[in-house]
């Protein structure tokens, strides 16, 4: 029996989407694919529909990678309304504890002081963890409340921006796994006033470059365009991707000759001279270091193939 065929076509890459506000990851993903008529998308790790900024969009073969993107530092700009405490940590939540601003400048450094470096962290009950194969803020919204293990989080930078009547505004740059809101939620209790946040924009992901997101009017702009120039709009949209292996494009690369790649394709490991004693590569083939997929150096020194791009036409 033949395999249904997939519907849309194959199109491989990364979109840096610029999501807007109230829009959800899930409905932002599902728009991008209806646009670029791709038959596969993932994104890397949701944003709140409170929060804008970059999300990283895969498309085809790219969503192999995406996972790599998941274990990326994260960079955010966070607006926090001191004095008043909600049970979601953000403003779309209900006002559960309002009480007097009463803090000096040196007492927010320092409380700011304290998030800096590698810390623990319980997540808020308002994410998207799963405790017995249900997400906590499903929990959240029935009003339980279940246990949470703290986890080692680490903030690189934090910068204060500004504090003007209520609001104190940071950017933070920081480790995988880490929950914005409980941050602010955290400083709150630390300065004994409360906080929740009121504004959060995603900067970077990994080492993506802000100058290349794009907004759903933008490329919804680019296909009226394309329709007034008579020509397919994938000829306007595809240029705004980057290529699949940018997701891991911090792994060292290791170029197979195309026999030695062969083996690879197939599932074996192999010898290569110049790999690194340990972690994972990039897998390259040929002169023209086409990208076939990503690898792990195993206890042998060998590549083991781990995730890799089917053959397709570009």
């Amino acid at each position: 029996m033949s395999r249904p065929r997939r519907r849309g076509r194959d199109i491989h890459g990364v979109l840096l989407l610029d999501k807007s506000l109230g829009l959800s990851s899930n409905d932002a993903l599902q728009k991008v694919k209806r646009l670029y008529n791709a038959n596969r998308a993932g994104h890397t790790g949701a944003l709140d529909p409170l929060a804008t900024g970059m999300l990283p969009l895969c498309l085809g073969e790219a969503t192999k990678f995406s996972r790599f993107l998941l274990d990326s530092d994260k960079r955010y700009r966070v607006i926090a309304r001191m004095g008043q405490r909600t049970d979601t940590s953000d403003a779309e939540g209900s006002i559960i504890c309002e009480r007097e601003m009463a803090f000096t400048q040196q007492q927010l450094d320092d409380a700011l002081d304290s998030f800096r470096g590698e810390t623990q962290q319980i997540p808020s009950m308002y994410s998207a963890l799963k405790y017995e194969g249900k997400k906590l803020y499903e929990y959240a919204r029935q009003g339980i409340e279940v246990p949470r293990e703290s986890r080692s989080i680490t903030v690189y930078e934090l910068k204060f921006i500004r504090w003007e009547g209520f609001e104190v505004e940071l950017e933070i740059h920081c480790s995988k796994g880490t929950y914005i809101r409980t941050i602010v939620d955290d400083l709150g209790e630390k300065l004994g006033c409360g906080a929740h946040v009121t504004y959060l924009r995603r900067l970077q992901v990994a080492t993506y470059p802000s100058e290349r997101m794009v907004t759903m009017e933008q490329l919804h702009e680019l296909i009226a365009q394309a329709e007034e120039q008579g020509i397919e709009p994938r000829l306007l949209l595809d240029p705004l991707l980057l290529p699949m292996d940018s997701a891991c494009e911090d792994f060292p690369e290791v170029n197979l000759l195309p026999v030695v790649a062969g083996y690879v394709k197939q599932g074996q490991p192999v010898q290569a001279s110049g790999a690194p004693v340990s972690g994972m590569v990039r897998i390259t083939e040929g002169e023209e270091r086409k990208f076939i997929g990503v690898g792990e150096i195993d206890d042998d020194g060998r590549i083991a193939p781990r995730r890799l791009v089917v053959e397709y036409t570009d």
